[in-house]
């Protein structure tokens, strides 16, 4: 079963466009030895678009989204990152680019279409549940006022 989808960058300079997207960008990641980081993104999507006439199909192209493009601009240039256009709107959303190192340009947006949540494994759910567990004593307890309320009736 997919499970997820992995993109690439390919870069001229591929130390400091990880390093880029690890300490300006703060995308979260881990070096998974000699200095390779696989960052780790909790969502992601894939659209398929159509070639203009005349051109070949087998482009790629890698994209992120947030949910407060003005806000998420603000803060990654407070942390150096050079936008190269001004948000504009493009219909499916509102989109700038960004340069890395490398000679990479990225494309930032923000979606206006609803994006579905993924459901929930069941490991998953037992490690968001913040509660602490009841014992099984703990759960044959009669709480205080139910129990008045019991010798009442």
């Amino acid at each position: 079963m997919i499970k997820g989808i992995h993109g690439l960058f390919y870069s001229s300079d591929p130390d400091a466009t990880r390093a880029f997207f690890r300490d300006q960008v703060k995308l979260p990641g881990s070096d998974i030895g000699e200095g390779w980081w696989i960052f780790d993104l909790p969502e992601g999507d894939l659209g398929v678009h159509p070639v203009d006439d005349g051109e070949e199909g087998g482009g790629h192209d890698v994209s992120f989204y947030c949910d407060d493009i003005h806000g998420t601009v603000e803060d990654l240039k407070s942390r150096g990152v050079h936008f190269t256009k001004e948000v504009a709107d493009h219909g499916y959303g509102l989109v700038t680019y960004f340069t890395a190192p490398g000679g990479i340009t990225v494309q930032l947006y923000e979606p206006r279409y609803r994006k579905a949540r993924p459901a929930k494994s069941q490991a998953g759910k037992k490690k968001a549940s913040k509660k602490p567990a009841k014992s099984q004593a703990a759960k044959k307890k009669t709480p205080k006022k139910t129990a008045k309320k019991a010798k009442r009736r």
